[in-house]
């Protein structure tokens, strides 16, 4: 069964963002729009690559309202170390969430439960706690942050315009398509 279009179940974890430990949860998350941004570990090859990328595009994604939340099952003290430790990672500013008891990973369906590892799996989540997208890849192959604010910009768009979709490859402010009987087999 598919989490797309499912309400975020609740969850409590520590995490690491600013030079500080803090506590989140799923209220946390109540009125804004969050990205979900599972890796498998710390201290690893494809997945510095990925975060560092994210932590590129992290400005523009708060401009949008967005939270980016990165999530994997090591602790949040492990996340520390390593933000510590290396260029890409220490310029991080989102929160760096520990689940090492998987519960959240489970949570958004993307445990590896012989290895105890979280797959790379991304989910944009609305205001309501609504998962709008989700990407899952296989462990060597890596997400693009910013095709992953495209599709931040496009579920923001429908949800502020019911009745619009965004076709393939959509960018802001360029045309969408209206739903309707008339433009059955037209496109």
């Amino acid at each position: 069964m598919s989490v797309l279009n499912t309400k975020i179940k609740p969850f409590n974890a520590n995490a690491y963002k600013n030079s500080e430990f803090v506590e989140i949860s799923d209220t946390d998350l109540a009125g804004k729009w969050s990205v979900f941004f599972f890796y498998p570990a710390d201290f690893t090859f494809v997945c510095p690559t990925e975060l560092g990328d994210v932590a590129d595009h992290y400005e523009e994604f708060q401009s949008r309202g967005v939270e980016i939340y990165s999530v994997s099952t090591d602790t949040h003290f492990t996340h520390k170390a390593w933000h510590d430790s290396s260029d890409t990672i220490g310029k991080i500013k989102y929160t760096m969430v520990g689940d090492p008891t998987g519960a959240i990973t489970r949570n958004f369906e993307v445990m590896r439960e012989d290895q105890g590892l979280a797959d790379r799996g991304t989910f944009v989540v609305d205001p309501d706690g609504v998962i709008q997208a989700m990407e899952i890849t296989a462990e060597g192959i890596g997400r693009d942050a910013a095709d992953l604010l495209r599709k931040v910009k496009a579920a923001q768009y429908v949800a502020a315009h019911p009745g619009e979709v965004c076709p393939a490859k959509w960018k802001e402010g360029e045309a969408t398509l209206a739903p309707s009987l008339d433009l059955v087999g037209k496109i």
